[in-house]
């Protein structure tokens, strides 16, 4: 990769991630992004990585989003259904700053206020999101992909003349290993398939090693093959790090949430029309008639 297309990629990196690309060209970090939250930062000593409390979303008069409250675990997999409509990537732009609630509070841990923070300073603090449409440096591998997640905090002029130790590049095998890809490490990631690009910009979020992973609909798409190694690859990232999967496989979710240490108190949560209007085991939300009647029944 040539000096001028690793700098460009990691300034498109930095864009796409929320991450500073040369704090020292803006005085600082500070001077540039506004208050920065450090991820050692996180208080998640009363066991809640993510809180949310009477979130009000309105956009031209429709309540996109209707005094929702949810309330996340630390190292929890929380799998996340409802009709189109029902306001689950709107919670999803609040939770990372996308969007401004009309009212309501949402935190990262007991002290960090999501609300008054940027977008930048929201993916800093420690929360990664995957968009349901992958991006990926298409005409780059998939080892020099994860090698620029890895760097992306770094300038994007020193990342030039950046040299992997023999520590990160051990990180990123164990990271080809994890996300399936290992065989295709010096494949252009533009060759790959839907499902191993989705693997693939899973793998570049996990380089940041995000406290929260928000997923939207990360197996639309994918063959039945796919599926399951990604359900695979998200069960072996309990404990470690805090997930929120919107999705509507049914077949999927029932993979995650029947599977694990914790299978027996995964939680799913019901959307409709902008709030929770149902919340259990899996089996607890497909016997509940309003659930069937609005989305399940469908």
């Amino acid at each position: 990769m040539t000096p001028d297309l690793m700098e460009e990629g990691a300034k498109t990196l930095a864009r796409a991630y929320k991450l500073p690309t040369n704090a020292g060209e803006s005085g600082g970090r500070e001077a540039s992004y506004g208050r920065v939250v450090e991820p050692g930062q996180l208080d998640v000593a009363h066991g809640s990585i993510l809180y949310l409390e009477d979130i009000e979303v309105s956009f031209d008069g429709f309540k996109a989003l209707n005094k929702l409250s949810l309330d996340i675990s630390v190292g929890e997999m929380r799998c996340i259904i409802g009709p189109n409509g029902a306001g689950k990537t709107t919670m999803m732009d609040v939770i990372t700053g996308k969007t401004r609630p009309d009212s309501g509070t949402a935190f990262f841990g007991s002290t960090i206020n999501l609300l008054s923070m940027r977008e930048n300073e929201i993916a800093q603090a420690g929360i990664g999101r995957k968009f349901q449409k992958p991006t990926v440096f298409e005409q780059l591998s998939v080892f020099e992909n994860l090698e620029l997640a890895l760097k992306a905090d770094r300038s994007a002029r020193a990342s030039v003349f950046f040299k992997l130790n023999s520590e990160q590049l051990d990180r990123i095998g164990d990271m080809l290993q994890l996300i399936h890809l290992r065989d295709q490490a010096q494949r252009t990631a533009g060759l790959l398939s839907h499902g191993q690009k989705q693997w693939l910009e899973i793998g570049m979020l996990l380089m940041q090693n995000p406290k929260l992973l928000l997923l939207d609909e990360p197996v639309a798409g994918m063959t039945d093959e796919e599926t399951e190694r990604t359900a695979e690859l998200f069960l072996s990232l309990e404990g470690k790090h805090s997930l929120v999967v919107v999705e509507h496989d049914m077949k999927f979710i029932h993979e995650l949430t029947t599977q694990g240490a914790t299978a027996d108190r995964k939680k799913v949560t019901v959307l409709h029309e902008g709030s929770v209007l149902a919340e259990g085991t899996l089996a607890d939300v497909q016997a509940n008639d309003k659930v069937v009647e609005v989305y399940l029944g469908r």
